[in-house]
C-alpha cells in the first residue's frame, strides 16, 4: 500500500499517470553522508563478454550458460538524495517534532495552518535503489534516469559484493536513461547491444541487482514491440513477459547471444507486485543516447517546429487520405524549419525520407533521432495532392527556452491546470467547424488520465458551446465562480461524442 513513508519511483513516476504502471526501481529513507564525484578515464580497449552458441536442440537448451557470462556485467545501483521534510514547530519556538507526512496531512486537513503551529521544511536523505550494467572494460554503466535524478551521490555494487562510488555522466530524461562513470579499473566485466532488432517471439533474460543481494534472472519472450504509455513523446518500448521485479530499473534485457536488447524500465502492476508485463528502452535508442551523453553530457534531437496531431479515420476521410496514418499539423511555429520549409497548418506529414509515417508519435522519434543541421525529406498531402519539401533541422529547443518561443501561450491556447493545448477546430483542417480541437495532451495530466486525446474536439464545457479557447477558459472560470470541483466537457473523438469530467482546479 502507498504511503508518503515508503515513497518509490514506481509511486511517485508513472503510477501518477497511470495507477497501473510502475517503474521498478526502489526506495527508502536514511540518514546517510555524502561522496564527492570523480573525472572520466580514456576508454579502455578490451573485447565484450563472449557470445555464447544457441545450437542444442529447443527441449534441451538451459539457460544457464548465458546467465553465467553475462550476470557478472549486472550491478545494484544505490543512490543518496536530499528531499524537503516538514517539521513541526510550537509557537514559543521551544521545541519541534518531526511530523510523519500521513500526521502532517491529518492536522493540515482537519487544523489547517493553526495558529502556534508552524509547518517548517527540512531536508531528509532518502536512499533509492536500481540496477544497472556495465558497457565499457574502463567503468561506464548504463541505468535509468529515474534511478539517479537529483542524486548527490551513487553507490556501486557489482556482483562479486565489490563496493565503488560512480559520477554520473549525463542523463537524458525523456527516454530514462542515464550514463555513470567508475573511476580507478579498466578490467570490468562488461555487454554489448544488440546490432539487430529482436522479433515478436524471441527469447529474452531479464537480469538485474535489486538491493544489491546479487543477480536476479528471469526468463520470458519478446511480446510486441513499439509501445507507447504515455511515459514520453519518444515512447518505442520493447514489451517482454520475463517478470521484472522493483529494483530491477536500468538492469538489462538479453537475448540468448548475451547481448543486450533493452534496458528494462517499468512494470505493468495492478495490485503494486510484477505481473509479468514489462518494458524496455530499445537498444538501438539507447546506443544513440549513451553516444551523445559520453560526448557531450547531454543528448541534442532534431526539431521541425510543428505541433502535430493523429489523423483520425474522420480527418483522413475529410481530406481524402486512404488511411488514417501520419501527422497533421496543428499549427507551425514561427521562424522554425518547417516555416521556412513552407509547411502549413493543414498539411498532412506521410513520410520522411520516404518512410511512411504510422502516426505523429512516429515523426516525433524520426525527426529526434536525427542531429541538428540534418536535412529530411517531408512528404506532404495539402489539398489531396502529395508534395515533398526539404526540412534542415534545427536543435530541440530546451523546456525553457520552448515555454519562450512557444505561439501557443501568446495565443493564449493552452491549459496547464488540465494539461491540454487547444486551438478552435475551424483552425484546422479535418476537425470541422464546431468546438475546440485538443492539439496536444500532457501525459502526466488530468485530462490525459481521463482518456482525453490529441484530435479530441471539446464541443461544449459546463453545458455552454466554445468554438474559441477564450470561451474554454470563460467556461472554466464560471465554474470556478459557482464552486464546482469539475466541469462537464462533451468531447467528439475516434470513439464518437461522449462526456468527460475535468477538475477546475484553483488559483
Amino acid at each position: 500500500m502507498f504511503s508518503p513513508d515508503n515513497f518509490t519511483p514506481e509511486t511517485g513516476g508513472l503510477f501518477k499517470r497511470r495507477r497501473s504502471l510502475l517503474l521498478a526501481g526502489a526506495f527508502g529513507i536514511a540518514v546517510l553522508g555524502f561522496a564527492a564525484g570523480q573525472a572520466l578515464l580514456p576508454p579502455a580497449s578490451t573485447q565484450a563478454i563472449a557470445q555464447i552458441s544457441t545450437d542444442r536442440p529447443a527441449g534441451q537448451y538451459s539457460f544457464a550458460d548465458v546467465v553465467d557470462r553475462v550476470r557478472p556485467a549486472v550491478v545494484s545501483v544505490k543512490v543518496k538524495r536530499d528531499e524537503p521534510q516538514t517539521t513541526y514547530f510550537d509557537g514559543d519556538g521551544s521545541g519541534s517534532e518531526e511530523l510523519p507526512p500521513n500526521v502532517e496531512r491529518f492536522f493540515r486537513r482537519f487544523f489547517g495552518d493553526r495558529p502556534g503551529m508552524n509547518m517548517m521544511p527540512r531536508n531528509r536523505r532518502v536512499t533509492g535503489q536500481g540496477s544497472g550494467f556495465f558497457i565499457s572494460a574502463d567503468g561506464y554503466l548504463v541505468t535509468n534516469n529515474h534511478v539517479v535524478d537529483k542524486s548527490s551521490e551513487v553507490e556501486i555494487t557489482t556482483d562479486d559484493g565489490k563496493i565503488y562510488t560512480a559520477k554520473v555522466v549525463g542523463t537524458d530524461p525523456r527516454t530514462d536513461i542515464a550514463l555513470l562513470k567508475i573511476e580507478g579499473r579498466s578490467d570490468f566485466p562488461w555487454v554489448k547491444f544488440e546490432t539487430k532488432a529482436p522479433r515478436v517471439g524471441d527469447w529474452v533474460l531479464a537480469v538485474g541487482n535489486p538491493f544489491g543481494l546479487g543477480g536476479t534472472v528471469t526468463a520470458g519472450i519478446v511480446s510486441a514491440r513499439g509501445r507507447d504509455i504515455g511515459a514520453n513523446p519518444y515512447d518505442d518500448f520493447i514489451q517482454i513477459d520475463a517478470a521484472v521485479n522493483r529494483g530491477n530499473s536500468g538492469g538489462p534485457t538479453f537475448n540468448l547471444a548475451g547481448e543486450v536488447i533493452g534496458v528494462n524500465t517499468a512494470i505493468v502492476s495492478p495490485s503494486g507486485g510484477n505481473v509479468g508485463i514489462a518494458f524496455a528502452i530499445p537498444a538501438e535508442n539507447v546506443s544513440r543516447v549513451i553516444a551523445s551523453l559520453k560526448e557531450t553530457g547531454t543528448v541534442t534531437r532534431g526539431y521541425i517546429g510543428v505541433q502535430i496531431q493523429p489523423v483520425t479515420k474522420e480527418i483522413a476521410d475529410s481530406l481524402g487520405l486512404k488511411e488514417p496514418q501520419g501527422a497533421l499539423v496543428a499549427e507551425v511555429q514561427p521562424d522554425t524549419p518547417a516555416a521556412k520549409a513552407g509547411i502549413k497548418s493543414g498539411d498532412v506529414i506521410l513520410a520522411v525520407d520516404g518512410q511512411s509515417l504510422k502516426d505523429a508519435r512516429d515523426l516525433s522519434r524520426r525527426t529526434a533521432a536525427q542531429k541538428p543541421g540534418a536535412t529530411i525529406k517531408l512528404t506532404l498531402s495539402r489539398e489531396g495532392k502529395e508534395r515533398t519539401v526539404e526540412v534542415t533541422l534545427a536543435k530541440l529547443p530546451d523546456e525553457k527556452q520552448a515555454k519562450r518561443v512557444s505561439p501557443k501561450e501568446e495565443s493564449g491556447s493552452d491549459l496547464p491546470r488540465l494539461g491540454l493545448s487547444i486551438a478552435p477546430a475551424k483552425s484546422v483542417a479535418g476537425a470541422g467547424h464546431d468546438g475546440v480541437v485538443v492539439t496536444d495532451v500532457d501525459p502526466a495530466s488530468p485530462a490525459a488520465e481521463r482518456g482525453v486525446k490529441a484530435g479530441d474536439v471539446i464541443l461544449e464545457v459546463g453545458g455552454k458551446a466554445v468554438s474559441t479557447p477564450a470561451e474554454v477558459r470563460d467556461a472554466l472560470g464560471d465554474a470556478r465562480k459557482e464552486n464546482k470541483n469539475v466541469v462537464l466537457l462533451r468531447l467528439k473523438g475516434e470513439r464518437g461524442t461522449r462526456f468527460v469530467t475535468l477538475p477546475v482546479g484553483r488559483g
